[in-house]
């Protein structure tokens, strides 16, 4: 089937490539992105926001980020997200009825301790330091009275080594709760988020099970609290990012641990995000069928999730706050009106593309037209490769539009998000300039078959790459080397359109802050089809239609019979289909 436009779409979303200052701390800036800069010249050029209330976050101080990013472009609409989410029901009281009460009563009938596993941050990326107080003072209320916390330690979403910082202040925290009582509260374990507990796509189970020894074993390396943790392992690798710290267990004067999980305790994962949740999710809650790792004899615990993070599997069952509902997306839309749609992503953003662009549902709305491509990511640290797999799934996208059948063919290049959080302002030039080459190439094979192409961004990141002050001036050591950000930013991404097909565009002016909510009806107006009544509108109207936008797309041939530079494989993981190169599976 054709679409009313009669041509292909691409769209390729530029990880955390935003819009900066063009100064020096600027890795887009200082990249060569030749193809980029054509695009942005010859092509529609706009400038489109992607950060905190334009994404459904609570403020506009807050980064936007790939899964609020993802959500929104996909939805078409603006929809509270992640910590606005939660914070909602923190207002209306909900997130202290139901599964809240009956965790609650697990550990003050039965004696048993409560456990909060998340990221000690207030990036509000993934968690929220705020909610992680709220608990507390909740937990003290209803009479909790042993209780220990398991901090996974940031450096990203957040000024790296501060991890110090954050868990002098829970510290503190702890002891002003605790003050007068005989409540028994301590910090238990700890690790850096990217090699304790934190893995994502199943990229790299050893990192969720690294967490699972700290945690709930609590068999990792012993420290007697997790300052001194923290300080030992800072010496034993000067420079090292909160992020990478080993996992650590927090052990008594005998050595022992102090809060092993336990038969009769509760389990409370308090971060928002899914993506870095969902894998220890399953550990605790799957049964034989648990694929990760050897878990050893996994205690009975209530545990509940702070919110839903997988849909398509009601992953938790239990959670204290329910998450939106998103129907429509666009990607339902399109497969409603029985166009084929590809999607192509590296692991490390292949749930973007699909589960959180696709309303947080995992399943194609139609398997039949929809195929889903992961390429998986290097598991090294990205700065080491950072051009990363731009190459490879340019060459899927490639090599899809030149079979043809596809009508929508959606990728993410993840370099220049994923390379930008190392910190490391050379390499992330590099992968950007590996995103630029893939886009340039994907241009030239959408115009070889008289497609449109979509360019953007889910956030900004790359382009901002050093901590400021609160007058945004750059901040520095005491030796005046640079302090290098790892975080997101609230800068602007681009939005960049170039139709080969004849067709030609102009901008609707008067769209009211314009945002990635309005990507989806911009992509369906350039398909030709209907946009929903709920959507927010679109950038762009036609104002000639050329005689030479009548291309006939054909039927989609398999897959598999596509002459790819590498052949992919058909494999099953959870309940959708994928496909991989032979190799890196």
């Amino acid at each position: 089937m054709s679409t009313p436009a009669g041509r292909p779409l691409v769209l390729v979303v530029m990880d955390g490539v935003g819009i900066g200052t063009g100064d020096e701390y600027d890795a887009v800036a200082a990249a060569r992105t030749p193809h980029l800069d054509a695009l942005g010249r010859d092509g529609i050029s706009l400038q489109i926001a992607a950060h905190g209330t334009h994404v459904g976050l609570s403020s506009d101080s807050d980064m936007g980020n790939s899964e609020v990013g993802h959500n929104t472009m996909g939805a078409g609409r603006i929809i509270p997200q992640g910590a606005k989410r939660v914070d909602d029901a923190v207002l209306g009281g909900e997130i202290w009825e139901g599964a809240w009460r009956d965790l609650v009563a697990r550990v003050t009938q039965g004696g048993g301790t409560l456990h909060l596993i998340g990221l000690l941050s207030d990036g509000n990326v993934h968690s929220s330091w705020e909610h992680l107080m709220l608990l507390l003072a909740q937990a003290k209320t209803d009479g909790v009275q042993h209780l220990r916390l398991h901090g996974l330690l940031d450096g990203r979403d957040v000024e790296d080594r501060t991890a110090d910082r954050y868990v002098a202040r829970l510290e503190e925290r702890l002891a002003a709760l605790t003050e007068g009582t005989d409540l028994d509260w301590k910090i238990a374990s700890g690790g850096g988020r990217m090699v304790t507990t934190m893995d994502r796509y199943e990229a790299n189970w050893s990192v969720v099970e690294a967490g699972w020894q700290a945690v709930v074993q609590g068999s990792a390396r012993p420290f007697p609290s997790a300052g001194e943790a923290i300080s030992t392992l800072r010496a034993e690798t000067p420079g090292i990012s909160d992020q990478l710290l080993e996992a650590f267990t927090v052990v008594d004067a005998d050595g022992e641990p102090v809060g092993p999980v336990r038969d009769g305790d509760a389990v409370v994962i308090f971060n928002f995000r899914g993506d870095r949740a969902i894998e220890l999710t399953r550990a605790f809650v799957e049964g034989e069928e648990f694929p990760g790792f050897d878990r050893g004899d996994r205690p009975d615990v209530f545990f509940a999730g702070m919110t839903l993070y997988d849909g398509d599997t009601n992953m938790p069952p239990v959670r204290l706050v329910q998450p939106p509902t998103i129907e429509d997306t666009v990607s339902e839309v399109i497969a409603r009106s029985g166009l084929r749609q590809l999607a192509a992503s590296e692991t490390q953003k292949y749930g973007h593309m699909t589960y959180f662009w696709n309303g947080n549902r995992s399943d194609p709305f139609d398997p039949e037209t929809e195929t889903y491509i992961d390429i998986p990511s290097d598991r090294i640290e990205f700065d080491k490769a950072p051009r990363m797999k731009a190459a490879e799934t340019a060459d899927y996208v490639i090599s899809a539009l030149q079979e043809g059948g596809y009508t929508f063919l959606r990728s993410n290049l993840a370099g220049g998000d994923m390379v930008g959080h190392t910190g490391n302002f050379d390499a992330t030039i590099l992968a950007v300039e590996a995103v630029d080459e893939a886009v340039g190439r994907i241009a030239e094979a959408v115009e070889a078959a008289g497609g449109c192409l979509v360019v953007t961004a889910d956030h900004g990141n790359s382009e901002d790459m050093v901590e400021r002050d609160k007058a945004g001036h750059p901040r520095t050591s005491e030796d005046g080397t640079p302090l290098w950000k790892t975080a997101h930013s609230t800068n602007p991404v681009p939005l960049l359109i170039a139709d080969y097909s004849g067709q030609q565009w102009q901008v609707v002016d008067g769209v009211e802050a314009p945002g990635l909510s309005n990507l989806a009806a911009t992509l369906l107006v350039l398909l030709g089809l209907e946009v929903p009544e709920e959507y927010r509108p679109s950038r762009m109207c036609a104002f000639i239609l050329s005689k030479a936008s009548s291309v006939s797309i054909g039927r989609l041939k398999p897959f598999r019979k596509i002459n790819l530079r590498m052949p992919a494989k058909r494999i099953w993981r959870g309940s959708y289909t994928q496909w991989a190169i032979p190799g890196y599976v």
